[in-house]
């Protein structure tokens, strides 16, 4: 719409130039990024207790196979086997007899049974599995109490969001300012060349009538040459505020985030007009800064990690299932699926989350005396521009009767040398000094203009200043 306006040659207003930066700057574009990342980043937050469904596989090769070490219990088995066989042999033989087997039969018992065990027994240890073995199966982890853990990665990303909204807003605001200034250099430019103009036609008038003189052999050659010299001199002035102001709109084009090319219209002039006398009247304007609220959403942010950081002390809670796909050469035979609950708690980790919720406690501290700063420092800077614009209004009423009175006196001045009683130089001098007042008196009003949008700017409502200006 508005690209389409401007082909037309549309007046482009200052409204109309914020939002044209808001589509299309790359500051702003690069805030809204980090917004949208941060949302991102909250909404992965918010999915914290779904459950995690992960697919485990795993291929282990052992350095040797597995094995039962069958010589380390060997004397164990033997002598274990041979007084078995002595027991049971004395069993039977006081069952038929009622007397015990004697000593040395006992003795012969077991030597003949620990032979036979030897003998029988094998010199080396058996494997157990193969040396590499593969698993594969579903993983699923739910956590039940996590001990605020996720709530409080929640706020913390929530509070990142905030944050990021707010610094869309400073980047805004900074960006409106600039905007406003290079408006308002326009606007002046708009200004000093429509009385350039003016000052150089009346250059020309006097350089054309000085010629008339000279030719009836009136005035001297020289006086005539100083006119053509103060005509050539606004001439080069007048062309060179062209320049300038045509460095102006590609500027505007940079910050509008425009090709420097595109042809924008604003003919605008400056006009001065008092502001309202409601100034100063919000004792709590600070909360509509962007800077102020940027810096309290830190606090928050700090506060969160307190919140984050004693969490770390508390147990963490999970189901658990697993279910078996696929084993293979596995030593074990693993059960096709099993379920169980989780329990995982730090119980000692060398005092770091202590130091870790002290130096988050030390942030808020900061992030607060921070905010208070900002809160102070914004009141001193809008104490400040409103005596500036004070002074400025007090400026602009003198430069505006010393400018009239200067306009007078080359009136003045022009009617006397038109009746022979003032001299051509007379009225290039009064030109002059018309020229550089009216100059002063709209930078002035420039001044005035720039004090204004700089209030609004720190009060944190710069649309008030685009309404001002456009009215």
């Amino acid at each position: 719409m508005f690209a389409n306006g401007q082909e037309k040659g549309k007046q482009l207003t200052l409204k109309a130039c914020y939002e044209l930066a808001r589509q299309r700057n790359a500051l702003i574009k690069q805030a809204e990024r980090s917004l949208q990342a941060r949302e991102y980043a909250l909404q992965a937050e918010n999915r914290a207790y779904f459950p995690k469904v992960d697919l485990l596989a795993g291929y282990n090769y052992l350095g040797k196979p597995l094995e039962i070490n069958l010589q380390q219990v060997k004397d164990g088995v033997v002598n274990g086997s041979a007084a078995q066989s002595v027991n049971t042999a004395n069993t039977v033989f006081q069952q038929i007899t009622g007397q015990p087997l004697p000593q040395n039969v006992q003795e012969v018992i077991s030597n003949a049974t620990k032979g036979l065990i030897n003998a029988f027994y094998p010199n080396y240890n058996p494997q157990l599995a193969k040396q590499s073995y593969f698993v594969a199966g579903v993983g699923v982890r739910q956590p039940i109490y996590l001990g605020g853990k996720i709530s409080a990665a929640q706020d913390l990303a929530r509070s990142q969001v905030t944050a990021g909204q707010f610094n869309k807003q400073v980047v805004e605001q900074g960006l409106y300012f600039l905007i406003s200034a290079q408006y308002l250099r326009i606007m002046y430019l708009n200004t000093i060349l429509a009385h350039e103009a003016v000052i150089v036609d009346a250059f020309r008038k006097n350089r054309d009538y000085a010629t008339s003189l000279k030719d009836n052999q009136i005035l001297p050659p020289y006086l005539l040459n100083w006119a053509k010299v103060s005509y050539t001199q606004a001439a080069n002035r007048y062309s060179n505020l062209e320049l300038e102001k045509e460095n102006a709109l590609l500027e505007m084009n940079q910050l509008l985030g425009q090709p420097i090319d595109t042809p924008i219209f604003i003919s605008d002039t400056l006009q001065y007009e008092q502001a309202g006398t409601g100034m100063g009247q919000d004792t709590a304007f600070w909360r509509n800064n962007p800077a102020y609220r940027l810096l309290e959403s830190k606090t928050d942010l700090a506060r969160v990690a307190v919140k984050a950081t004693r969490s770390l002390s508390l147990p963490n809670l999970f189901a658990i299932g697993n279910v078996s796909l696929y084993q293979k050469d596995l030593p074990v035979t693993v059960p096709p699926w099993l379920i169980g609950v989780e329990l995982q708690w730090t119980l000692f980790d060398g005092f770091q989350r202590n130091k870790r919720t002290k130096a988050s406690k030390m942030l808020v501290e900061e992030a607060t005396m921070a905010a208070e700063n900002t809160k102070t420092s914004l009141e001193l800077q809008l104490r400040v521009a409103t005596n500036k614009v004070k002074a400025l209004q007090h400026d602009v009423a003198s430069l505006d009767s010393a400018r009239q009175q200067a306009h007078l006196t080359t009136t003045l001045v022009t009617d006397r040398m038109e009746n022979q009683l003032s001299s051509v130089k007379d009225v290039n001098d009064a030109l002059l000094l018309e020229e550089e007042m009216h100059k002063v008196y709209y930078t002035a009003v420039m001044g005035y203009y720039l004090a204004l949008a700089e209030y609004w700017n720190i009060a944190g409502t710069p649309e008030y200043f685009a309404t001002y200006v456009n009215n």
